[in-house]
């Protein structure tokens, strides 16, 4: 269904979060609602690439080493191939873990990640935890978006980064007038045939529709504590990507 609303364009959105985000072996990320895997998958993805071409570098500067203790290196530090890094997706609903836990099964994820029941508003980890927060297509979902906010600014370390990419406002009048039709008479249509449920997909829509604009939320984040606040909008605004910093 995410496929046929965005034509597929939902995958590239979340790829250039974790691109953002740009984390590094060792990076400790929480990622709220992210009960399908989407993220965390990308996240041990990237960690695993920046990791491999590390270990790459690392064989280049010991071109003096035998063979034996060049495989014996390369063994040892490919059997840690995400660099001690983590990432705890946490969901308040129970069968969206279930879903991304057979996903990470399927697709061999089994190394560096863990599946936690928790509510947003209410995360269920230590203060200063966390070296990244990311939340993508859940903040929306908040019933107090401030108190989500709150929590994500407590459980990360100091220096810690928080994203969230979501459904914004369009700024084009033209496109916006194309979008609200689209939205509100083809995304309904197709959670009906695709889903059989219509009534999901229209509050999809409805609740894009009183999601705070990128201006609003901005300040609703710095409101929670966090500095350097910025965002990016994606396919003129579509989505946008939000980012902080507890400093």
């Amino acid at each position: 269904m995410n496929d046929s609303m965005t034509l597929g364009i939902h995958r590239v959105w979340k790829d250039i979060l974790v691109h953002k985000m740009n984390p590094s072996p060792g990076t400790l990320l929480l990622d709220v609602a992210g009960g399908t895997g989407d993220i965390a998958f990308r996240f041990i993805n990237y960690v695993r690439s920046v990791r491999e071409r590390q270990l790459q570098r690392k064989l280049r500067h010991h071109q003096n080493l035998s063979w034996q203790e060049i495989a014996e290196s390369y063994q040892e530090d490919k059997s840690k191939s995400l660099g001690d890094s983590q990432v705890v997706v946490c969901d308040i609903n129970k069968e969206m873990l279930k879903v991304g836990k057979q996903r990470a099964q399927h697709l061999g994820y089994t190394e560096g990640l863990s599946w936690v029941l928790g509510n947003a508003e209410e995360l269920p980890f230590d203060d200063d935890k966390f070296d990244v927060y990311t939340i993508a297509f859940g903040i929306r979902n908040v019933t107090r978006i401030d108190l989500a906010l709150q929590e994500a600014y407590r459980v990360l370390k100091p220096g810690g980064r928080f994203l969230c990419l979501e459904f914004s406002h369009v700024s084009n009048p033209l496109l916006s007038s194309l979008y609200d039709l689209y939205s509100f008479q083809v995304i309904p249509v197709l959670g009906e045939v695709i889903a059989g449920d219509w009534k999901s997909y229209q509050y999809l829509v409805e609740s894009i529709r009183r999601f705070p604009p990128q201006e609003e939320l901005k300040a609703m984040i710095e409101d929670a504590g966090f500095l350097k606040v910025d965002y990016q909008n994606l396919n003129s605004g579509i989505v946008a990507i939000h980012s902080g910093f507890k400093l």
